[in-house]
């Protein structure tokens, strides 16, 4: 027979006026999938329909749209627990940062929250599935655009550290078989933000940063206080080195006021600082950073910064043609420490000499604001020049900051925030007093 058979779910055709032979087939006009169905079969309509069409649009990616909006909606980081009376981050201050958008900004650190705990939250998800391909102390995927924002918003008053840094970093984390180990030598005085740019890079390396069983860090007062018992220092770093590395491909070893190491310990690291042929050219060949934090060459740092600021340069004009010379030359020339004297720094076995500029009073004044909203506590602008005041008086600049900065940032102080906060507010004698 000629003509369209009905479908069964059609249960009748109806039949063309002025037509004869087959009946053919009128299916039923298309009708969205999310309309509801009224009394009789057929569609809602007015209301009824309306409701039934936003039921419809329940489907896996309404949870994930609610949730990045939720998280637009949410104050800027560091502003958590302020309420209304948080301050807003002052943006602006620091030089390539003045001609951004801010609600831009916010977006951006937003979004790099949300994607952050996004990747935290997988990889804890993975290890409880797969636990057999997961290492809970494995290093994370390096993230040099974290870094680099983190180094541009939080680190005040350091171009040449921030440039230094992400530069070096990110090349030798680029290569795809290292055959040496990255050495960063950072020079300066005591609280220009050394600890503070190896702990960011700590962060962007590794999921629990300074936490991690692949960094290591080292303090020599603290242990390898004895010049006596050296030979026994050199075989415990040399076995720490050694166990980290079988047990991280990727590691971040930190020596902190390294003019104090002894001659022997310095010599012991040689061996990890030269340039090595891998065993084999196919394996993906192992990573290790080493950063070396010292005071040494910290005055003639402040001398040439403050040479050229009287003789009109600006901070951000000022370049490391102006400081390496004189900084590599106050490291072989020193007589009170043996590490310009080792054989890291004789045969260039240090790939970048980094000098930390001193900071200046608006850069203090950044530092106590981020202080304050790492702790989510309250402050006044009165509060801040307060801080900054204190801080620039006297010759013991850097240690009053380092002190400033330790207090609010440590998670064991026995000081509760809001008792915190009332030691700050007190007259500068008291709280010289008790620094």
């Amino acid at each position: 027979m000629g003509g369209e058979l009905c479908p069964p779910a059609v249960p009748v055709a109806t039949p063309i006026p002025g037509q004869s032979g087959p009946r053919k087939c009128r299916r039923p006009p298309a009708r969205p999938l999310w309309a509801g169905k009224g009394r009789g079969g057929r569609a809602a309509e007015g209301p009824a329909a309306d409701l039934a069409m936003l039921r419809g649009l329940r489907s896996p990616l309404w949870p994930l749209l609610l949730l990045l909006l939720l998280l637009l909606l949410l104050p800027p980081p560091g502003t958590w627990g302020h309420g209304s009376r948080a301050r807003p981050r002052e943006g602006a201050e620091e030089a390539g940062s003045a001609g951004s958008c801010p609600a831009f900004q916010g977006l951006r650190e937003r979004l790099r929250a949300a994607g952050a705990l996004c990747r935290r939250y997988w990889a804890l998800f993975s290890c409880r599935v797969w636990p057999d391909g997961c290492r809970q102390d494995e290093e994370a995927p390096a993230r040099p655009l974290g870094l680099e924002a983190d180094l541009r918003v939080r680190l005040h008053g350091q171009h040449l550290a921030r440039e230094l840094v992400l530069t070096a970093a990110r090349g030798y984390l680029e290569l795809p078989r290292p055959d040496k180990a990255l050495a960063l030598s950072f020079h300066g005085w005591s609280g220009t933000g050394k600890n503070f740019v190896a702990r960011m890079l700590a962060e962007n390396l590794y999921r629990d940063g300074l936490r991690s069983d692949c960094v290591k860090v080292f303090i020599a007062t603290l242990h390898f206080p004895h010049h006596k018992y050296v030979d026994l220092y050199q075989e415990q770093l040399a076995s720490q080195i050694r166990k980290t590395q079988e047990h991280c491909h990727q590691t971040l070893f930190i020596l902190d006021e390294a003019e104090k190491l002894h001659p022997g310990l310095l010599e012991a690291l040689r061996p990890h600082l030269e340039r090595q042929a891998p065993e084999n050219p196919r394996a993906k060949s192992p990573r290790t950073i080493f950063l070396f934090l010292s005071n040494l060459g910290g005055n003639i740092i402040n001398e040439v910064v403050l040479n050229l600021l009287k003789a009109g340069w600006s901070r951000e004009e000022i370049g490391m043609e102006h400081l390496e010379p004189q900084l590599q030359a106050e490291i072989v020339e020193s007589t009170d420490s043996g590490f310009g004297h080792s054989c890291l720094v004789k045969e260039n076995l240090i790939d970048f000499f980094i000098p930390f500029l001193p900071l200046e009073y608006r850069h203090v004044r950044l530092c106590a604001r981020d202080a304050f909203l790492s702790q989510e506590l309250l402050y006044t602008e009165e509060a801040l020049d307060e801080v900054a005041k204190m801080m620039v008086s006297g010759t013991k600049t850097s240690s009053r900051l380092q002190w400033f900065r330790t207090l609010l940032w440590s998670q064991t102080s026995l000081l509760s925030g809001s008792a915190t906060y009332r030691l700050l507010l007190r007259p500068r004698g008291k709280l010289l007093a008790s620094v």
